[in-house]
Parts: C-alpha cells; sequence; structure tokens
C-alpha cells in the first residue's frame, strides 16, 4: 500500500461508521462494473429461500461476531 493511501486509509477510519460504510460500498461500485439486469431480484429470491430452508430445519441465527470471524478465517487462510 502507498504512502498515500495509508494516509487515505487513515483519514477514512476516523470517519463515523455510516460515512466509512458508504465510501466502502462507493468504492467497490467503482469496480464491481454495472449490475445485470435481474441481479436484485435474484438475489433478494436467494436470501428468500435460504430463509425459508434455514427456517424449516429450525436452525438458530448464528450472530454477527460468530459470523464475521468465520468469513475471517475463510479468507485469511487463502
Amino acid at each position: 500500500m502507498t504512502t498515500m493511501a495509508r494516509k487515505l486509509l487513515g483519514d477514512i477510519l476516523a470517519l463515523p461508521e455510516d460515512e466509512r460504510l458508504e465510501l466502502a460500498r462507493e468504492i467497490i461500485a467503482s469496480v464491481d462494473g454495472p449490475r445485470e439486469d435481474g441481479w436484485d431480484m435474484a438475489w433478494l429470491a436467494e436470501l428468500r429461500r435460504r430463509s425459508h430452508a434455514a427456517s424449516e430445519r429450525q436452525e438458530p441465527a448464528s450472530e454477527w461476531p460468530e459470523v464475521r470471524a468465520r468469513v475471517l478465517k475463510r479468507i485469511t487462510s487463502q
């Protein structure tokens, strides 16, 4: 990471959480490209399918700290 990027990161981390989240969305959108037609509807349908499947199995929802730890472990082990 360049010196300029490190400075920018420090400035961003000093912002309130809602502003950091908005910046993150904008940065991701800038490299992700335009969404394909029907993407939002397909994703909502998938979320509903997964929610229904979990309800049918009567699985308790995981707490965010547990989910975050699992995700971080997966991405750092690659």
